[in-house]
């Protein structure tokens, strides 16, 4: 979410994580105690909001240097190495048929032309992080916010927020297939209601474990589809290929109540059986939910439940270790 995405320092916390339309793109296993960073966008602080209400601004392509593009051609050309493995089908399709080149930062405009056509959907440049209600509002009128900027060299596996990469080559893949279209545009009508209610923290965590951070089931394999993975190089191994995580089957009440890591690693992975089920989500009342949600148990990121469909139970041994060193 707003990454996108899949949090950056100064954001709304809930249970100590970040809301996932403000995360952090922090790349897994990197320490926290890295350099301060230039912000952007909201997490710059209320002056540095651009004159427009809804947050837009142009996107400036002309103004890239040669040293940003080449940023990401690095990034592009990793993941469109390592992904026909590890996405789904959809990813890869979508990233192949969009006008997404190694050489250049995207043009918005071009995007927005062949999502448009596909799913009616289209890119708008934004400074970087925006308010909620904003970020709700354009996902519901099938807009998608992207950074309009780029991490810095030295950056390639570590970002406090969401950047140009991953809000394009993470998320825009799958906006070109017609379920994630819907629910995205689903989940933004669902967050205007949601936080009307002041139940945003419960509906962050099915954004964080299906848009951000989901797997789906493909010829009996978990397969990557969420954008927080599929934009970070290390992530999508670990992800897919790693013996730590656990791998769940998806249940939502169950999603809801489980916390998530926004300093690491994922500790669990909820596996969709398919990406139609998405269309199921977009369907749900979910003011009983958010009922049943205001008491009972939450859970820990790695917790394993005896009720759980466990595709993959994890060994935790990459956690384990983490926090070994940290003793």
């Amino acid at each position: 979410m707003q990454e996108p995405s899949r949090s950056a320092a100064e954001s709304d916390t809930v249970s100590g994580a970040a809301l996932p339309h403000q995360h952090d793109t922090r790349a897994s296993g990197e320490p926290l105690n890295q350099p301060s960073r230039e912000k952007h966008g909201l997490a710059a602080g209320d002056a540095a909001a651009p004159p427009s209400p809804d947050w837009t601004i142009d996107q400036g392509w002309s103004s890239y240097t040669e040293a940003e593009h080449a940023v990401w051609k690095t990034l592009f050309e990793r993941q469109t190495r390592l992904l026909p493995e590890l996405a789904c089908d959809a990813f890869v399709q979508g990233m192949r048929a969009l006008p997404l080149e190694a050489d250049r930062i995207p043009d918005f405009r071009r995007l927005s032309n062949v999502l448009m056509r596909k799913t009616g959907w289209q890119i708008v440049a934004v400074p970087g992080l925006v308010p909620d209600d904003v970020f709700f509002d354009h996902l519901a009128n099938r807009r998608f916010p992207s950074g309009n900027f780029i991490r810095k060299p030295d950056e390639l596996d570590y970002l406090e927020e969401p950047d140009v990469f991953h809000d394009v080559f993470g998320h825009v893949p799958m906006l070109m297939h017609p379920v994630m279209a819907d629910f995205i545009q689903a989940y933004g009508q669902g967050g205007l209601r949601a936080q009307s209610l002041g139940k945003l923290p419960q509906l962050a965590r099915l954004y964080w474990y299906t848009v951000e951070f989901g797997l789906v089931l493909e010829n009996g394999a978990p397969r990557i589809y969420g954008a927080g993975i599929a934009s970070s190089f290390t992530e999508s191994r670990f992800a897919v290929q790693s013996p730590s995580p656990n791998r769940i089957g998806f249940d939502l009440e169950r999603v809801m109540r489980t916390n998530y890591r926004i300093d690491d690693f994922q500790e669990s992975y909820f596996v969709l059986d398919s990406l139609d089920d998405l269309l199921h989500l977009a369907d749900v009342d979910f003011e009983p939910l958010y009922q049943r949600l205001g008491t009972g148990p939450e859970y820990a990121p790695g917790m394993v439940l005896p009720q759980d469909r466990v595709i993959q139970r994890g060994d935790g041994s990459y956690h384990s270790a983490r926090r070994g060193e940290n003793l």
